[in-house]
C-alpha cells in the first residue's frame, strides 16, 4: 500500500482536523487535495464527489462503510490521549479506551466526515523511528 485516499465532503474542515492531531500537509497539497506523509504511506484528503466519481460510485451510501483506519501508538495511555485529542479537534468518540480481546487496548473514533479510526496499542507490535508499525518476531 503506498497511498490512503479519504473522500470527504469540506477539505478546509478535514484538513484543519488532521493537523489539529499534530499532521503536517505536505507541499504538493492544493485546493484539491491535501496530502500527510505518514511513514511509508500518503494519506489524502479529497472531496467525496469527485473521488466517487473518478471511481464510477455513488457519492453517498448509508451505515458503516465497511473500512477502519488505524493508528497504533507506542505506550498503551497514549490510547486515550489521542482519542482526547480526536475529540478536542472536532471528531466523535465512538468508543472509549478499553482492554481487547486479542491482548492490547484500543478505542475508536470518527472523523467530521465519520470515517472510523481505531487507536491501538498492541503488547506484540512495535513502532519504528519513521512510524511504520511491524509485529515483534517471536
Amino acid at each position: 500500500m503506498s497511498l490512503i485516499t479519504l473522500g470527504i465532503a469540506d477539505l478546509a474542515r478535514s484538513q484543519a482536523f488532521y493537523q489539529a492531531l499534530g499532521w503536517r500537509a505536505l507541499p504538493q497539497s492544493n485546493t484539491s487535495v491535501v496530502f500527510f506523509q505518514c511513514g511509508s504511506i500518503v494519506f489524502a484528503l479529497f472531496g467525496r464527489e469527485a473521488l466517487a466519481e473518478d471511481a464510477n460510485l455513488a457519492p453517498y451510501g448509508e451505515g458503516f462503510s465497511g473500512i477502519a483506519l488505524a493508528h497504533n501508538v507506542r505506550e498503551k495511555d497514549e490510547v486515550d490521549a489521542v482519542l482526547t485529542d480526536a475529540e478536542a479537534a472536532g471528531g466523535k468518540i465512538l468508543k472509549r479506551g478499553q482492554e481487547a480481546v486479542w491482548g492490547g487496548f484500543t478505542g475508536y473514533f470518527s472523523d467530521p466526515d465519520g470515517h472510523v479510526w481505531e487507536v491501538a496499542w498492541n503488547p506484540k507490535g512495535m513502532i519504528g523511528p519513521d512510524g511504520a508499525f511491524h509485529f515483534a518476531s517471536e
